[in-house]
């Protein structure tokens, strides 16, 4: 598995650095490997700029219609994951904007309804993607002052890696 953290705000920059290697990470992915976007990483997951392995694009939550969160600081964001009411650490992410019809699995909506994290297949491949932080401990919830009203647990981020890597 391949793991490309959060951490950035310059995409365009970032994606300079990267992009001489897309087509060796398409076609590892394609061959069987797993690639998995957090926040950040998530971006580079799309189309525009990016590795272009999702079914579709990203664009930043915030900037969508109806949001809940309407700036750029840390803070947390209610999400729909599998149909149950859970709380996620949030700085920024993608929501993901999937083709009509796309075969994804959609693990979490974010209450507007926009796809917050994602599981799809390319190629041999399959290609895990979140904009919360999954894996975000305690002490990202301490230095940002906020709390966790479901309490810090890693269950969505061992959801998220192992469907990624295909355990269900």
């Amino acid at each position: 598995m391949y793991v490309q953290p959060g951490g950035g705000y310059d995409l365009d920059g970032a994606w300079r650095d990267l992009r001489g290697s897309a087509k060796t990470m398409r076609d590892w992915v394609r061959e069987g490997g797993s690639y998995l976007g957090l926040c950040f990483g998530a971006y580079l997951a799309g189309r525009n700029p990016g590795f272009d392995l999702l079914p579709g694009d990203t664009d930043g939550y915030i900037d969508l219609l109806d949001t809940t969160v309407h700036d750029q600081r840390d803070t947390m964001v209610p999400v729909k994951w599998r149909g149950r009411q859970r709380h996620m650490y949030f700085q920024d992410g993608p929501a993901f904007l999937l083709d009509h019809g796309a075969d994804a699995d959609v693990l979490a909506t974010y209450p507007n309804g926009a796809a917050a994290v994602v599981v799809a297949p390319y190629g041999k491949g399959r290609v895990g993607v979140s904009g919360p932080h999954p894996e975000a401990d305690r002490s990202w919830y301490d230095d940002a002052g906020l709390k966790n009203p479901d309490g810090v647990r890693p269950d969505l981020a061992h959801e998220l890696i192992d469907r990624t890597v295909g355990r269900h």
